[in-house]
């Protein structure tokens, strides 16, 4: 049982590591945006990203692991490419919403790929699902903005 907990305190760490990313990806985002409905949208997001982030450090705290602090090299890279798309691109937003579109995709197959190759607790299943489900619906919203440019 001792490795099944240290198994599932690595990987919601992973999913915390990129639920940090997605929450800075989302904050820049919407500093590098005049749009105000989209930088309410962004700022909205990163919001829903920290309360995941809170949800997921209570999960990995449930399994009597060390909570991770920081964010991945790959996220900061990420957001590095935001900032080069908002300074040399003639349609900020839409690059903006690209990039945001793509860091969704990913984030949806890590949640896949967590609760798919892990063998969790119904209640930590239940709570990966409903994050997992959150990041779709915004995908699609965020989608459903990106043909409005």
């Amino acid at each position: 049982m001792n490795t099944d907990r240290e198994e599932v305190g690595e990987k919601l760490n992973a999913l915390l590591e990129k639920t940090y990313d997605a929450e800075k990806g989302f904050k820049k985002a919407a500093e590098n945006i005049e749009n105000e409905s989209l930088k309410n949208y962004f700022s909205k997001k990163a919001e829903e990203r920290h309360a995941f982030g809170e949800e997921l450090k209570k999960e990995i705290r449930a399994f009597h692991q060390d909570v991770d602090k920081g964010g991945s090299v790959s996220g900061t890279a990420h957001r590095a490419w935001m900032d080069i798309k908002s300074l040399f691109s003639l349609d900020d937003e839409e690059s903006m919403l690209e990039e945001a579109v793509r860091g969704e995709k990913a984030s949806v197959k890590e949640y896949k790929a967590v609760i798919n190759e892990t063998n969790l607790p119904p209640s930590t299943k239940n709570i990966l699902e409903s994050q997992k489900n959150r990041i779709e619906n915004g995908l699609y919203n965020t989608k459903s903005l990106e043909e409005s440019f």
